[in-house]
Parts: structure tokens; sequence; C-alpha cells
């Protein structure tokens, strides 16, 4: 696909590399379409306040980077740190959600804030002129075919269902995504890997990343328990009221969770199990859980939810949710979380938009307040935008 519509000049691009394998690709592809290419690493690694937890990863992460700039013919790389930035814009939401006993989502905040928010304001603020940010996600941007409205950029999901990333990108903003250009959207993450043989990139066999940004290999736990410390509470069986356990910290516990939940459980009691988080009391610092989570008991519970901070990457609801001041049913496909699985539900707006109720067509794994749910239009990969699951 050639992504270039200037054929007068070369394209400038910022491209944000960060050592992985998909954003390298992503390079190579720009260079080899004629763009002039900028490499940016954003060093927004903690150091101060997680040195303590485990080793620093955005050392190694910089010299893959400049390898890989190297490679591709001494492309100029820049070191651009945000940690402060990072800090205030991601990381207190981090910590403030959670300590609410909400489920947050720190990725679609880094993406929206500061891959693609104060990075954009710093090469701006720096009166550096570049056409695009490139960046090695899996989503795809198309111009809107309407051409009685104003130009926008449309949203879709990746081909590859497994790697599709839109999920991440859902909160940013026509003027974000108006800059932005993805390179390996259209690509399964197997061509992603063949491209990288072909290209000899010197990171070809590294491992994908696991985790948030910027934990690196610190585990999401450990980083809550050095903000937050602990909290001890009772853990309750939902359905008969009795204390069956005694946990650390709401902040370490999500709705619909199973795996860890038995070891902060009484014997007798674990082996009862499986047990699942089935609700959070912030006020009396409780986890409730049960052993008949897929049994009619839940069933609207883990079906029907209220949602606030609806968004819409458009700027308005879809048409079809409103007619003149009344709002509508409106059906969607829906992403409750990053991963391949599409849900299929109903979404009633209500007061000015931005507050609302689904119906979901299937029971999910765990509807978490603070948690994002994505909307995309029924029988496309267009993703419309977003809410946040709000308490009940």
């Amino acid at each position: 696909m050639d992504i270039s519509k200037d054929t007068t000049r070369k394209p400038t691009v910022a491209m944000l590399l960060s050592g992985g394998v998909d954003s390298s690709v992503a390079m190579h592809l720009l260079l080899r379409q004629n763009y002039n290419v900028t490499a940016f690493y954003l060093r927004i690694w903690l150091e101060d306040e997680l040195s303590h937890l485990g080793e620093c990863p955005w050392e190694d992460d910089l010299q893959v980077c400049q390898s890989v700039c190297e490679h591709a013919g001494n492309v100029s790389l820049e070191t651009v740190s945000l940690g402060k930035e990072y800090r205030e814009r991601v990381v207190q939401y981090t910590i403030e959600e959670a300590q609410r006993g909400r489920t947050p989502n720190p990725d679609i905040m880094c993406n929206s804030r500061v891959k693609f928010g104060c990075f954009l304001e710093y090469i701006e603020e720096s009166g550096m002129d570049f056409d695009y940010v490139a960046s090695g996600h899996y989503a795809q941007l198309k111009d809107d075919d309407d051409t009685s409205s104003i130009s926008q950029k449309r949203l879709f999901r990746a081909p590859d269902p497994v790697k599709d990333q839109s999920y991440f990108l859902c909160a940013l903003t026509q003027k974000q995504l108006s800059k932005v250009i993805f390179p390996i959207g259209e690509y399964q993450k197997s061509e992603v890997r063949e491209l990288a043989t072909q290209f000899q990139l010197p990171n070809r066999n590294r491992p994908d990343s696991q985790g948030l940004c910027f934990l690196g290999k610190v585990r999401f736990d450990d980083f809550l328990a050095s903000y937050l410390g602990d909290r001890p509470g009772d853990v309750v069986d939902a359905l008969n009221g009795d204390v069956i356990g005694r946990h650390n910290g709401l902040w370490y516990h999500t709705v619909g969770q199973r795996k860890g939940i038995g070891k902060v459980m009484f014997p007798l009691a674990t082996a009862k199990g499986p047990w699942y988080v089935v609700a959070k009391d912030q006020e009396r610092d409780i986890v409730y859980v049960s052993n008949r989570y897929d049994e009619d008991d839940f069933a609207q519970a883990r079906s029907e939810f209220e949602v606030e901070d609806v968004r819409w990457l458009a700027g308005e609801a879809p048409m079809n949710a409103h007619h003149e001041k009344s709002w509508h049913e409106v059906r969607l496909d829906m992403k409750i979380r990053h991963g391949p699985r599409v849900v299929q539900g109903t979404l009633m707006l209500k007061d000015d938009g931005s507050v609302g109720n689904i119906r979901l067509d299937q029971k999910d794994g765990g509807l978490a307040p603070g948690q994002y749910v994505v909307f995309y239009q029924p029988d496309t990969l267009e993703c419309l935008g977003a809410a946040v699951i709000s308490e009940k």
C-alpha cells in the first residue's frame, strides 16, 4: 500500500521506534515508500521511582533502536525524555483509578495522552515540521468518503484479530488521527515477522514485549504496592455473605478475575472453587467472590451495565442513535477488552449522550468499573467510539 500522497517531495515522518519488531518493520516500509524518516525513542521509564522494583528496560531498547537505524542507512534517531509527562498524564490516572477500586487502562491513556499527545506537542513546540507521526500499531486509517462533510479520518481494526490494537487507540481525537499513519496496519503478525527477516533487521528474532510499556519487567501488582501499599479487607461469598478469606487491597483484584484469587482465601473455601471476583465494595474494603459465576444468579450482572464518558471518533453519535431530540437504541459490535473477541449488544444513550446503558447479547467474563468498552460498526471493522464502565 502506497500511503504517500505528495509525489513532488519526500513527505516527512516522525517514526516512533520502540526497539520491537513491529515499529522497526514499519520504519523500513516507510523508507521503501520514499518517506523522509526521523526516528524517535520515547524514554518514559520512571527511573527514580521504579528502579527498586526491577531492572531498567529502556537502555537495552535504545541500543536496539540505534542498531535498527544504523542498519536502515543511518536514519537519524532522537531520544525524547517524557517521564515527567507520563507520570502526570498516565501513571497518576492509573494510581487514582486503582485506589478507587476501578480497573484502569494505562495503554489507552498512553496513546492518547503521550505517544500522540505530548509527543505531538513536543515536536510542534520544538519547531519541527513533520507531515506525519508513524508507529508500529496494528490498526488501519482511511479517509472519510463522504464528500459533503468535513474530511475526517476513520479508524478500522487490523486484519489480524489477535494483534489488532484499535481498542487501545479508541481515545484519539480527529486532530491526532489526521497526523498519524500505521504502516503495518494491513499486515498479519506473521507477515511482519517475514518482512523483518526479509529486511535482515538486527532485531528480527526479538520476542514481543509483554505488559505495560512503562513497567518493563516489573509486575503490575508490585507497581501498585509501591504506590498504594496494602489495605487488607474481607473476601466474602456474594451469595451467602460468609467471610471466606482476606485480601491485601482492592486494587490487586478485578471483576471476573479467577487466577490468583485462591491465594487470599481460607483453605476450606479454596477447595470449593473455582472462585471468581464478582464485585468490590470500596467503602468497606470487601472483595465479593462466587463459585457459581456461570449460573443464572449473575446473568444480568454479566450482561447489563451502565457507561460514562461516551465519546465518538467522528465527534458525534451515529445517526441511527438519535432522532431529533430523542435517543434511540443502537446495535453495535463491541470489545470489552483488548483481544480478538468481539461481542454484540445494544447501546441506549441518556441525558446529553455522555452516559448510557448497554445490554450484551451474551454474558461477559467480567464487567469492571473503569474498564473501556469500544464500539464498532456491525459487519465492518470500523471503530466508532468508546465508553467507560461506571459503578452500579
